[in-house]
């Protein structure tokens, strides 16, 4: 398995744990910033074992200026959670994780401007086609089956958590070599020094239930998630980054149906389709450039009367 194909998949894997995120955060009845706050906790539990057997503590792993990035893209994370999370309960986990995907284009829209990559016409034609396919999810808002209170700060909180999530990428692809499990550990552990004091300790969590669902977000939904996330973004393209970005919008919305019933109207179906399709299109390299086609199309051509040319010469 090349380097790209592996991307792809850890991408993937950690786009459908994404997806399944709000549902945690919903069943688990307790405040936004007490959610993050055990979720840093426990992840950062679990990754501090994890770079602790795998030898990542020795000296000289990481500069001085790259653990600065790092507990910059923290800070960014963190806020990120925060802000989508807070916006589950007033746009619905469909709704608000759907806006919150417009952050593909923000991350590419800063690969271009900080990172000097290359946008292709294909690859950005294929983010049209997902992004018009995300904005007919949110157009169909009536048929989610939940109003939501206070719908637009719901929005706003989305597009924030975008924005944040789109800066701690570029911060990410800055750290490029450096594994991405110290990456995660050290994000976590800045999510506890932010949050510690605002964290109700008391009461703590009566139920079992509630404590399950935050360790499941701090072990499997960061701990994991975030190392199978860093390592794509690290060893894919921002376009195709972007593109796999939208399999969670859908995860998210085929849970929330499964989970509270809250039914797909036909205009979200033709929105995951088209995310689905952009998705492809930008793995596979399908290209939507007729002017690309044109031109294969004409060397072809040439090559193939070069050819015929060569074998009437030697005749």
């Amino acid at each position: 398995m090349n380097e790209k194909m592996r991307g792809t998949v850890e991408m993937t894997a950690a786009m459908v744990i994404s997806g399944t995120i709000g549902l945690f955060v919903v069943l688990s009845g307790q405040p936004v910033a007490d959610v993050v706050f055990w979720r840093c906790v426990f992840a950062a539990a679990t990754l501090l074992a994890i770079c602790a057997g795998m030898g990542l503590f020795r000296p000289g792993t990481m500069t001085g200026r790259q653990i600065g990035l790092a507990v910059l893209g923290g800070i960014a994370i963190v806020t990120n959670w925060l802000l989508l999370f807070a916006a589950f309960p007033r746009a619905s986990i469909s709704i608000a994780t759907a806006v919150y995907n417009t952050q593909p284009f923000m991350l590419v829209t800063m690969g271009a401007l900080f990172l000097s990559e290359r946008l292709t016409l294909s690859g950005l034609l294929w983010l049209a086609v997902a992004f018009c396919g995300m904005l007919a999810i949110v157009w169909a808002k009536p048929g989610a089956g939940y109003g939501g209170e206070d719908y637009l700060t719901g929005i706003l909180f989305s597009l924030g958590a975008a924005f944040c999530y789109a800066l701690a990428a570029v911060i990410i692809r800055k750290l490029r070599g450096i594994p991405p499990h110290l990456i995660a550990l050290i994000q976590v552990s800045v999510g506890i020094l932010m949050l510690a004091p605002f964290a109700s300790f008391s009461p703590l969590p009566a139920d079992p239930a509630a404590w399950a669902f935050l360790i499941a977000l701090g072990v499997v939904h960061t701990g994991l998630m975030y190392i199978l996330l860093y390592g794509a973004i690290q060893k894919l393209p921002t376009n195709l980054t972007g593109a796999l970005s939208f399999i969670y919008p859908v995860m998210a919305i085929v849970v929330d149906f499964l989970a509270f019933g809250h039914r797909l109207h036909p205009l979200q179906l033709a929105g995951a389709t088209a995310i689905l399709l952009s998705a492809a299109g930008t793995t596979l390299g399908w290209s939507l450039d007729w002017r690309s086609r044109r031109g294969v199309a004409a060397v072809s051509r040439e090559s193939r009367n070069r050819r015929l040319t060569s074998r009437a010469n030697r005749r």
